[in-house]
């Protein structure tokens, strides 16, 4: 720099003069916005701190080999938008106004880190994804999509998409599907939300959920102003006792594989529920998070199929394709349609185009079938490795909720326990699992627990029942054992039985 500023003002000139000389060297036509661009960066990291005073424009300009104008203009752009200020004959400064930002960028994804084994429920096998044909599905719409179909779409969703989510809910879950009250959404927490804000505008203000549930539903409907009331189940599904002494007008249910229990709701059940829908004048909300897998008969029909009026219906490819994906539907009685879609177009304008159109194409072709069949025969081989896993390492093991889903429940002996030993034990072998308590909720009516079935085979019964026989303090399994809600669907088989090896050894001490 030159010598006509103090040594504090030289050494800042040097570091602008470092800072600036990549921007002098760019293309001429380009050179202005390049200086400008690199001094508001040079602001914004803090290089150049609020109070430096800056070299005068002459002196910069020798320095970088510019003209003076450009440094100039520079100088006046930065000025006006705060990151500079200036006074006549008192030189340019860096202003106060701008915070140095932090320049990190963290990963807030759910992951199990470090586990050597994970069963926690909750994820698919995410390397079934079918990549080339969804790339497939991709190219093919981008190829012929109309071009107004790239313009703000339907809140609802894609007609195109609609209309063949609409046939495949038909045919694969008995649903009543109309597509025009089928509603395209990023996966079942956004249904969720969006029905949360719906019921909050109509004056309700709590909803019933399953207890022990996801704890999602919770949360999600919390965000819209809704609080929830825990509900016990009994051997068929959601008690009804309790939840007609709840007061409540809406309960959300899992009917076809109930989380994390694996019961199905009975036939009776079913029918009594949406007996009590009609005489509050009330809706259930149908969580069908995993209706497609079931391994030992047809699967459970939606209960929508008994009544669309009273039923929300809520599906996604979370557990089928993957949740990255952010796609789901809404099935939605024509009384809560239109208070729905309002909501939906005011939330977002509507889910991606493309990804709808690819979609619909891949469930039209028949890939969608085939990626439900192939998930299928995986997940029914590392089921029943891990029930034999179980039974050879922890005798004397009760698994139960294996007809369906992606997960079971392993009811541990009293030997095993307590729980918290237990949990602590498999951490620190590198496990990651979890029991039945971590899904329980502080009930209303905890006096309707009753047992659960016990010893079923894999191959013929379904291990459903209620999810508290032999309940010890706090949720534990018989006799003080310890209860476990174990995710298989997203672990090989070799990776199943070395996982519950460690977990025996480490329960053995």
């Amino acid at each position: 720099m030159t010598s006509s500023g103090t040594n504090a003002e030289g050494r800042h000139g040097a570091a602008a003069w470092e800072l600036l000389l990549p921007a002098a060297s760019a293309p001429a036509r380009a050179r202005g916005r390049s200086l400008q661009a690199a001094l508001r960066e040079a602001v914004r990291s803090g290089r150049l701190a609020p109070g430096t005073r800056l070299p005068s424009s002459r002196d910069l300009a020798a320095d970088l080999r510019v003209s003076r104008g450009l440094v100039t203009e520079a100088y006046e752009q930065l000025t006006a938008e705060g990151y500079l200020r200036s006074g006549r004959g008192a030189g340019t400064w860096v202003g106060g106004a701008v915070r140095a930002a932090r320049t990190r960028t963290r990963d807030l994804a759910p992951r199990s880190p470090g586990a050597r084994a994970d069963f926690v429920p909750g994820t698919p096998d995410l390397s079934l994804f079918p990549r080339a044909a969804w790339a497939g599905a991709h190219r093919a719409v981008l190829a012929d999509l109309p071009h107004q179909d790239l313009g703000y779409p339907d809140p609802r969703g894609l007609p195109r998409l609609r209309t063949a989510l609409a046939e495949l809910l038909t045919r694969r879950r008995g649903a009543v599907a109309d597509p025009e009250r089928l509603v395209v959404v990023s996966g079942v927490a956004q249904g969720s939300a969006l029905l949360g804000a719906v019921l909050h505008a109509r004056g309700i203000r709590t909803v019933g959920v399953e207890d022990p549930g996801s704890p999602q539903h919770s949360a999600l409907y919390a965000a819209a102003g809704v609080g929830t009331v825990a509900l016990p189940l009994d051997e068929e599904g959601p008690a009804l006792a309790p939840l007609r002494r709840s007061g409540v007008r809406v309960v959300v249910v899992t009917p076809a594989h109930q989380f994390p229990t694996g019961i199905a709701c009975s036939a009776r059940r079913r029918a009594e529920l949406l007996d009590w829908a009609r005489s509050v004048d009330g809706f259930v909300f149908e969580d069908d998070y995993d209706g497609d897998f079931r391994y030992d008969r047809a699967p459970v029909g939606a209960l929508q199929g008994l009544d669309p009026e009273r039923v929300v219906y809520a599906g996604s490819v979370s557990k089928s394709l993957a949740p990255g994906l952010r796609l789901g539907w809404l099935l939605v009685p024509d009384a809560l349609a239109d208070a729905v879609v309002a909501r939906k177009r005011t939330t977002d304008l509507g889910h991606p185009t493309v990804d709808q159109a690819a979609f619909a194409h891949f469930v039209e072709r028949g890939d969608y079938d085939r990626q439900l069949r192939r998930c299928q025969r995986a997940y029914r081989e590392r089921r029943d490795t891990l029930v034999a896993a179980l039974t050879g390492h922890f005798p004397g093991v009760r698994v139960s909720g294996i007809a369906a889903g992606l997960h079971l429940i392993a009811d541990l002996p009293g030997r095993y326990g307590p729980e918290e030993r237990f949990l602590a034990r498999a951490t620190a072998a590198g496990v990651a699992v979890r029991t039945l308590t971590a899904y329980r909720h502080a009930r209303v009516d905890d006096g309707a627990d009753l047992e659960l079935e016990s010893g079923v085979d894999p191959a013929g019964g379904d291990g459903s029942g209620g999810p508290d026989e032999g309940r010890g303090k706090g949720g534990e399994g018989r006799d003080g054992g310890v209860r476990l809600v174990l995710g298989y669907a997203h672990v090989p088989p070799a990776r199943i039985r070395a996982g519950v090896r460690l977990m025996a050894e480490a329960a053995a001490g």
